[in-house]
């Protein structure tokens, strides 16, 4: 049996220039730079350009009625032009958004084309004497290195391929062959190895002949474990060298590329442009804070299509064609002011939190020291500008400042807080300093163990655990002692 209830909820619904806010909130500048072009694109109501404006007769009715999906409802007879075309100007900082500065020129860092790595070393097969069955297993092998120059599979594997995808019937000896007198042979030197050893050993090979040079491809061969892992003591008595021998044969290998494929000149790949999203400069003693707008184009609602709603309103007689027309350009007119609307409020927004974290941790900003750095998360910045949490995150995600110090990434000035050995809450970031500056300074030949680290920052007043060092140590990209060890 069917029963009639009557429920009451109470739901939370962002509306559609809340939801566009957020996004373009969390976009850096490129990204942004993309979206305003984006949007210029799809919506006609919107011009970009630096001329003078004149002066529109408009103005905007914020009481816009929406159905539940978001969308704005319109009726053709009840479309009130009034409300698009009154006798009051229309306040100049809704109808436009100056995005950048006058004396900004529009910038694009040049990229000179090339041939890609694969296809130089496709190129260089033409140089050997070869037959054609030779020639596809190359091209194949050639097509099987990565961008670091290396052939990852095995061989037995690349001999299955070889027959299910291209047809052609080899064996793992004609392969390895191929691979040693061709590929191995293909500049870059070194491409074409399969691990690390053997690309190694392929630079070696190719150097003239030395003492030093013959005494690394044997150390290579026979202890590459323990060349690896740093067990000098070992490779010392295993072969019967001294310090300066060992240190020399260590100088030799260091000279050579692990990763082949990544020194080819003629890749043209784009590499990713950090642009800055504030500037922060120090001026007689006062920092001081500004918004990048590079390449941000100038919008301004379109005249054109004002003046399409003042000959609707003036004609007589209006069709059915005309009213649906106006429906649109009303809908595009709206979505074009939201859009200028959303982009100013970004930029309060950015300033507005940016300038937070600044004056939060102006010590280190006008003085450029890490251990200045004082503890700070998300919530502590929304607090005091009374914002959500999340809008926080979104402007420190992704966004960089220009500092007189270099240009950092905003989310790395917000650390967690620990106390000291007096009860004062530091910054991780402090204590990340000093533990590099520790390491650093160590003997390279008996560097600190994670335990001995630990003893020495609760020395100079940071109890942290064996643990929490290792922890950092890795943050920092710092290897073990025994892999930080040097003769």
């Amino acid at each position: 049996m069917l029963k009639q209830s009557l429920h009451q909820k109470l739901l939370q619904k962002l509306s559609p220039q809340q939801i566009q806010l957020m996004k373009l909130i969390q976009l850096p500048t490129q990204a942004f730079e993309e979206r305003l072009k984006q949007e210029i694109e799809e919506n006609p109501a919107l011009d970009t350009g630096k001329e003078e404006n004149d002066n529109f007769e408009d103005s905007y009715s914020n009481d816009t009625d929406y159905d539940d999906t978001g969308n704005e409802k319109i009726e053709a007879e009840d479309i009130n032009i009034d409300e698009y075309l009154s006798d009051d100007e229309f306040p100049s900082y809704k109808m436009q958004s100056n995005n950048y500065s006058a004396d900004d020129d529009e910038k694009h860092v040049p990229y000179a084309a090339g041939t890609s790595f694969h296809q130089s070393l496709k190129n260089q097969l033409n140089t050997f004497r070869i037959d054609d069955n030779e020639r596809a297993i190359a091209e194949f092998l050639v097509g099987s290195i990565d961008d670091s120059g290396y052939i990852r599979r095995e061989l037995l594997d690349l001999v299955d391929d070889l027959a299910f995808t291209q047809n052609i019937f080899t064996t793992e000896e004609e392969v390895k062959d191929i691979l040693t007198k061709v590929v191995q042979k293909l500049d870059p030197i070194g491409v074409g190895a399969l691990n690390l050893k053997d690309c190694l050993i392929i630079q070696l090979n190719s150097k003239p002949e030395t003492k030093y040079r013959s005494l690394a491809i044997e150390i290579l061969n026979e202890s590459f474990d323990h060349f690896v892992k740093k067990h000098y003591q070992k490779l010392l008595e295993k072969f019967d060298l001294t310090e300066d021998e060992l240190k020399e044969v260590i100088s030799e290998i260091s000279r050579l590329n692990p990763k082949p494929g990544s020194s080819y000149d003629g890749n043209n790949k784009i590499a990713e442009q950090i642009v800055p999203d504030f500037t922060i400069k120090i001026t007689e003693g006062s920092l001081e804070l500004t918004l990048n707008s590079r390449n941000a184009p100038e919008l301004k609602v379109s005249r054109e299509y004002n003046n399409m709603l003042k000959g609707y309103q003036d004609s007589k007689d209006k069709t059915k064609a005309q009213k649906d027309a106006v429906m649109f350009i009303k809908q595009k007119l709206d979505a074009a002011k939201w859009f200028i609307d959303a982009i100013k409020q970004r930029q309060q927004t950015l300033l507005i939190t940016m300038n937070a974290i600044m004056q939060y941790q102006k010590e280190y900003f006008l003085t450029g020291d890490e251990r200045k750095l004082k503890p700070m998360i998300l919530k502590d910045i929304a607090d005091d500008i009374s914002m959500d949490v999340s809008t926080i995150s979104r402007v420190a995600n992704s966004k960089y400042v220009s500092t007189p110090y270099g240009t950092k990434l905003i989310k790395e000035f917000f650390s967690e807080s620990m106390k000291n050995d007096q009860g004062e809450d530091v910054s991780t970031r402090e204590i990340k300093k000093i533990l590099e500056t520790v390491i650093t300074e160590e003997n390279k030949k008996k560097p600190l163990t994670d335990e001995k680290l630990s003893k020495l920052l609760k020395e100079k007043g940071y109890p942290i655990a064996r643990r929490t060092v290792a922890k950092y140590r890795e943050q920092l990209d710092i290897p073990v002692a025994r892999l930080r060890k040097e003769i």
